[in-house]
């Protein structure tokens, strides 16, 4: 009987000493699983900010690689514009170099045209020296541009050339025969130059050095008058001619 209790007691000692290890164990157990989880949330947390990580490096990446072509494209721009720039300065000279020779050259064009007008059937020639002398001035002129400057050259010869292409009548004083009489003077293109007095009683034509008086012709340079008035309508005009070469009439 006491050997049974005895048993009895070594058992409850050995089941007492068991649940108390188990026990342990299971508290060891527990703690382990809640430093697994914690260790998990850990790795998760990592693992989220990695993938955000990753996706703003791609962002990132992405950006350069954007930057990277923009400044390419900045690049050629600014070569582009520089060879422009250089190309600019290059007309600049040119033009600058060009404008330093237009005037001379405009300004001998003039004087060639002052000749040429002193040379010429003389008509309107106090009108005509005067257009010249004032285009002259300008040159002297230096709130005057180049391009002005050819401009007025260029009006004065146009002007020239269209005296040879119309026909006009005007009031002018002329010296005949020594004396000064006022007369009417009919030009027909550079072809023709005629006077008639006021009365009609006298006619003449620029011979190409003087004045000379000729007879039969007062009803045509009338009825040129007429004509270069507008009192009378354009027709046929038998004027005379004078036509010289280079060995003489």
């Amino acid at each position: 009987m006491r050997l049974y209790v005895y048993i009895l007691v070594l058992l409850s000692i050995f089941a007492y000493a068991n649940n108390a290890e188990l026990e342990q164990i299971l508290n060891e157990n527990s703690e382990t699983v809640t430093e697994s989880g914690q260790s998990q949330d850990k790795i998760d947390d990592l693992q989220l900010e990695k993938d955000s990580l990753l996706a703003e490096w791609k962002v990132t990446v992405k950006q350069v690689e954007g930057l990277k072509i923009y400044n390419a494209q900045k690049r050629r721009q600014i070569k582009a514009q520089e060879e422009r720039l250089v190309l600019l300065d290059e007309q600049t000279i040119a033009v600058e170099k060009m404008q330093r020779q237009v005037p001379p050259v405009m300004k001998t064009a003039l004087e060639d045209l002052l000749v040429f007008i002193n040379d010429d059937v003389p008509f309107l020639m106090d009108e005509r020296n005067k257009r010249i002398a004032q285009v002259l001035a300008t040159f002297d002129n230096p709130k005057v541009t180049a391009s002005e400057n050819v401009r007025q050259v260029l009006e004065a010869y146009n002007i020239e050339r269209e005296y040879g292409r119309t026909i006009e009548t005007y009031e002018d004083s002329i010296v005949l025969d020594g004396e000064e009489k006022v007369v009417n003077i009919l030009r027909i293109g550079r072809l023709a130059l005629m006077y008639q007095l006021k009365d009609q009683s006298e006619t003449g034509v620029w011979n190409g050095t003087e004045w000379e008086e000729v007879s039969g012709y007062r009803i045509p340079v009338r009825d040129g008058i007429r004509m270069a008035n507008k009192t009378a309508p354009l027709d046929l005009l038998f004027l005379p001619v004078k036509v010289t070469n280079e060995g003489g009439e």
